[in-house]
């Protein structure tokens, strides 16, 4: 009779398992849809901001062709060639307005983005700066034309408010880069503190067991780069993680004197719980 409830036992226990295994590849599945829709997500972002960035270059290339097609025509005379430096210098000033507004577009998505390049910072200032020296070159070229007697329909309009436009949106971009930059630098940054019981009791810290649950000392707290700070030095053989923070993003190590140190392998998982980290040591 023993034996054979021995035997039931281990047959419910068997299929037990058997039960619960279902529910761990489903959380499998789970983490790996929502990995696969982060990065289709992050390669949507980036092929917008390609496909805006190549109408802009098209522009750029466009506006070449035109100011070489104005400078063939220069060289001859008559109405014929009167009417192709209008045409040609009126679509470089169109293309230009088109480009301007690409470019705004870009900056736009690039706030909206949670693609924060350095990279495509600079691209973004390098077109802008492609537009400025556009505009000194559209400039140059009606004063050319001007002393041909060769006037341009609504050029003479446009082309002061031209350069104030591109000025202001030099400033502007100027502004933005500004703000991206103090933004991602916030978004990066953490705050570490290490210390005996008593040391972040005293700093209300550590109250009645749990950690950061009131108006603790933020003061004590050393602000860190998670880009670049990617090791703390704890300086105690006896260390405890008090926060919470993603298993596999760091190893807790001793070093050649027996002390901990934290190496955190993963920073944006290890601080996408907390932006503040605690450990315990003796």
């Amino acid at each position: 009779m023993k034996k054979l409830l021995f035997i039931g036992l281990c047959l419910m226990a068997v299929a037990s398992c058997r039960q619960e295994a279902p529910k761990v590849d489903t959380e499998a599945v789970r983490q790996r849809d929502s990995l696969n829709q982060v990065i289709t997500e992050r390669d949507n972002e980036i092929n917008d901001m390609l496909a805006t960035f190549n109408e802009i270059e098209e522009g750029f290339r466009e506006i070449n062709e035109a100011q070489n097609r104005v400078s063939v025509a220069k060289q001859g005379e008559g109405a014929t060639k009167k009417q192709l430096i209008r045409e040609n210098v009126q679509f470089i000033q169109s293309t230009m307005r088109q480009n301007r507004e690409l470019i705004n577009k870009l900056q736009q998505q690039l706030r909206e983005s949670t693609f924060k390049g350095d990279q495509l910072k600079r691209t973004i200032e390098n077109l802008t700066q492609q537009l400025v020296e556009k505009d000194a070159e559209l400039q140059k070229l009606r004063a050319e034309l001007d002393a041909k007697d060769i006037h341009i329909t609504e050029l003479d309009e446009q082309i002061a408010g031209l350069n104030t436009n591109v000025t202001e949106l030099k400033e502007e971009s100027s502004q933005k880069t500004t703000t991206i930059n103090a933004q991602d630098k916030q978004l990066n940054t953490a705050w570490f503190v290490f210390g005996t019981k008593d040391e972040l009791k005293d700093q209300k810290i550590l109250v009645d067991g749990k950690v950061l649950q009131s108006n603790f000392n933020r003061d004590y707290f050393t602000k860190i780069d998670i880009r670049i700070d990617k090791e703390i030095k704890l300086y105690s053989r006896s260390a405890k993680m008090l926060t919470s923070h993603p298993a596999g993003s760091y190893t807790l190590e001793r070093n050649s004197n027996k002390q901990y140190v934290l190496r955190i392998t993963n920073p944006q998982l290890f601080w996408s719980t907390s932006k503040y980290l605690v450990v315990l040591v003796k």
